[in-house]
């Protein structure tokens, strides 16, 4: 009978110890696995309203990758092609900080440029803001192109600039018309995002350099940082894993041809737009960043540069940006309501996003081709949802 006794209540620890397993939420690197998975519903419910066809999502905490996943389709005409983690997508403007930006602070860690230089020391003729009684203001400098407060307007209408440069250009001449246009503001005095301010940058690297922006971060960043997977203009090659974005004249997607018109003018190589890359070469970005500026034993940036680079700039303005980056200050349509403040990371029109925190050691990269097979997906809900649900799920 005593036998029986202690062998009814071991038959009863081992059942409470696996119900216990049943009820416990699965844990994974500091991370709520059972929370984490409502990223399932989330992009499932934005491919079932039609805002996306696809998506990949990786989130990374405390150095480990805890999500990374497929969803949906790649392609939907002209036929359905499922999508694949390891496809490359056109970024646009997250070209801007992990392209542009990060070459320019490289350059100016180099001495070979101050971000307080005047943007006319490198694009002679970069006219100033004159303001309503005649007087000119200040001259723009090369932080003020990073912050979007240099006066410059949002863009230029993609016809007008068909019609004043023909089928393509190449960057000197483009800039050397933004350059004359009128300023809109003195230098930081108002926010106003611009995509001709860091077409602007890609020429001030092309006068210091004699490389593009292509060119120098292929050199210094990408290749360095193993990101075998991210470059402007990929080949036939690698076309063939791009996510078509929007549909042409002829019924074709464009597929590893850079979406934004400014870019493809440029032979798609712009300071605004026209990097492709995949989410795991760009986790291996932003492990670079939260470690400040190394990758192993790689060293892209300093830690002072990183730090600098990531700190809201004070203007007049009042924009919380920093120097190439959206710097979250309370709620942010990318980092969400939950995180704290102090992330930082951009969005692109095709319906891309990376978000680094450093308070958390964690980053999120959402890569959508929302503008396929037209331009009329929306993605800034579901990257809130993301950047709520990955901060729900954070335990250490």
């Amino acid at each position: 009978m005593k036998d029986i006794r202690w062998a009814g209540l071991l038959l009863l620890l081992v059942w409470a110890g696996a119900a216990a397993g049943q009820t416990a939420p699965a844990r994974k690197g500091g991370v709520n696995m059972t929370r984490l998975a409502l990223i399932d519903k989330a992009v499932g419910q934005a491919m079932d309203r039609g805002y996306i066809p696809g998506a990949v999502v990786l989130v990374n905490h405390g150095g480990d990758k805890v999500w990374h996943k497929a969803y949906g389709f790649a392609q939907l005409v002209p036929e359905k092609v499922a999508m694949e983690q390891e496809m490359m997508f056109d970024l646009a403007s997250v070209t801007k900080p992990v392209a542009t930006a990060t070459s320019i602070m490289i350059l100016a860690e180099r001495g070979l440029l101050r971000l307080t230089d005047q943007v006319s020391d490198y694009v002679p003729g970069f006219s100033r803001y004159v303001r309503g009684d005649t007087t000119l203001a200040d001259e723009a400098l090369i932080w003020h192109l990073l912050t979007h407060t240099s006066g410059l307007p949002a863009y230029i209408n993609a016809a007008e600039a068909a019609r004043v440069f023909g089928s393509s250009t190449k960057t000197e001449t483009m800039v050397d018309y933004i350059s004359k246009l009128p300023k809109l503001s003195g230098p930081g005095e108002r926010y106003l995002y611009s995509c001709l301010g860091f077409i602007t940058l890609n020429q001030i690297i092309i006068r210091v350099t004699g490389q593009n922006v292509s060119e120098f971060a292929q050199e210094n960043i990408f290749r360095p940082l193993e990101m075998r997977y991210t470059t402007f203009n990929p080949d036939e090659t690698l076309k063939l894993i791009c996510v078509p974005t929007e549909l042409q004249e002829d019924g074709l997607p464009l597929r590893g041809i850079v979406h934004d018109p400014l870019a493809r003018l440029q032979g798609g190589i712009s300071g605004n737009a026209g990097l492709f890359a995949t989410a795991s070469d760009l986790a291996r970005y932003c492990q670079m960043m939260l470690n400040g500026g190394i990758l192993g034993e790689t060293r892209i940036l300093s830690p002072v540069t990183v730090s600098r680079m990531t700190q809201i700039i004070d203007t007049p303005a009042k924009a919380a940006r920093g120097y190439g980056w959206v710097i979250k200050l309370g709620q942010s349509w990318v980092g969400g309501d939950l995180l704290p403040d102090g992330g930082y990371g951009h969005t692109g029109y095709t319906g891309t996003s990376i978000w680094i925190d450093p308070r958390t050691q964690t980053f999120i990269i959402i890569l959508t081709n929302r503008v396929h097979p037209k331009d009329d997906g929306e993605v800034d809900s579901l990257r809130s949802t993301i950047a709520n649900i990955v901060a729900s799920a954070i335990l250490e």
